[in-house]
């Protein structure tokens, strides 16, 4: 039977010869992750079954970035109970403050995750690997306990749509504008529990950085996961990096999948998500109406140092709106150290922003940028729910680092190719 890429990978981990949409299957898992929020309520559960041990030392991986520096006397506790686990079982890839990152920037700059991985994270971003080559996805804290302890994860096989990218980016536009126009074509429940299949000439232009970002927004449209084909720039980017050997995995020709989808990136322009939903989705360049009162630029959708150039190109030598609130968060210690020696740090102070440690916090309303009653916000995070960052009057606007850059020079949402 023919299979698609991604079937290909769970039929491997689950030693089969081959598997088909909805089969279910007990697959053997090569990393699980947890963070400062759901990795507490695993190991409750963890300790409620009885597990004494994790299956494998160096194939979990905990890190605290959401709630980091802790905010409060719960979060310093969530830390805590973190840190006594690790502790307890050894465990090798434990990243707390100093070396901590926004966890689906960090585990691939570690070279934690590999191509032909397959992965479960209680995380709904855990999706974002997919740009390596792996199956990975996110799951409930219960999983994760039984993944951690097992080291295997029971799945239903899912079906695929195949995504066919032609063309190259035009300046200014980016990764960020791809998921976003494709969730706004397909909507936020256009590929429930499917595989979104990268494909195409068009995947060679795009950078790493811009397929991380495509991946981890796939749970935005509903996907099961995402996933990039392993070319030379993907294993330009593992070797040396990763940190076990990687197998490469390439859909059949006659591959079956419930639906095909062909962008051409040459003509995507800026694209920004109104709210309250990634699917509500406009041209940078009609938003000019807008005013805003913050900008975020960071995540763990961009946050990465490419995202960090992009704001230093519409930045530098510039000063931001007066009044207007502008944080960035680089996504990674690494990418804050190569942001000092590059420049950008100095950049983004001197025009008006602030520049935190790694965190998560303001995408899921937690700290570093909680808006008030009736802001509104344009943030280059993955979701625009109600209340997702503060106030349930509040509003986010998602966009690029270039359209959010831009909008912080004039204080409403702008075209980058416009500034």
């Amino acid at each position: 039977m023919a299979m698609t890429m991604t079937q290909k990978i769970l039929a491997a981990h689950a030693h089969l010869a081959e598997v088909k949409p909805g089969q279910l299957i007990l697959a053997d898992l090569d990393g699980v992750l947890g963070n400062d929020i759901t990795t507490p309520v695993a190991i409750k559960e963890f300790e409620k079954a009885g597990f004494d041990h994790v299956f494998d030392r160096e194939k979990v991986n905990i890190v605290l970035d959401h709630f980091v520096p802790n905010k409060d006397i719960k979060a310093a506790q969530q830390s805590k109970a973190c840190r006594d686990f690790c502790h307890k079982h050894s465990v090798k890839n434990f990243f707390d403050v100093g070396q901590m990152g926004i966890e689906h920037a960090l585990l691939p700059e570690q070279g934690l995750v590999t191509a032909g991985d397959c992965v479960i994270g209680a995380d709904s971003h855990t999706c974002t690997y997919g740009a390596l080559g792996a199956f990975s996805t996110g799951v409930g804290s219960t999983d994760m306990a039984a993944g951690m302890a097992t080291g295997k994860a029971w799945f239903k096989v899912p079906e695929a749509i195949k995504v066919v990218l032609k063309g190259k980016l035009s300046p200014y536009v980016s990764g960020k504008d791809v998921i976003l126009h494709l969730i706004g074509e397909i909507g936020v429940d256009g590929a429930l529990y499917r595989s979104l299949e990268f494909t195409g000439e068009g995947v060679q232009s795009l950078s790493m950085d811009d397929r991380l970002c495509i991946c981890n927004m796939a749970i935005e449209a509903g996907a099961k996961n995402g996933i990039f084909p392993v070319d030379s720039l993907t294993l330009s980017y593992l070797e040396g990096r990763s940190q076990r050997p990687w197998k490469i995995y390439e859909a059949d020709e006659d591959a079956s999948y419930i639906q095909t989808i062909t962008l051409d990136l040459s003509l995507l322009e800026p694209t920004v998500s109104y709210p309250h939903l990634p699917e509500n989705t406009h041209l940078a360049k009609e938003g000019e109406s807008i005013s805003i009162d913050q900008v975020v630029i960071g995540s763990c959708t961009n946050g990465r140092l490419e995202d960090m150039q992009a704001a230093f190109e519409i930045l530098k030598g510039k000063k931001v709106k007066e009044g207007l609130r502008v944080i960035i968060i680089p996504a990674t210690m690494q990418i804050y150290k190569e942001c000092l020696v590059r420049g950008y740090i100095e950049a983004f102070i001197d025009a008006g922003c602030v520049v935190s440690t790694p965190t998560c916090g303001p995408c899921l309303g937690g700290y570093m940028g909680i808006l008030a009653e009736n802001e509104r916000c344009v943030s280059t995070t993955n979701r625009n729910f109600v209340g997702r960052m503060g106030h349930t009057s509040s509003e986010v606007y998602l966009a690029s680092p270039y359209t959010a850059a831009a909008s912080a020079l004039t204080g409403h949402i702008t075209d980058p190719r416009k500034v």
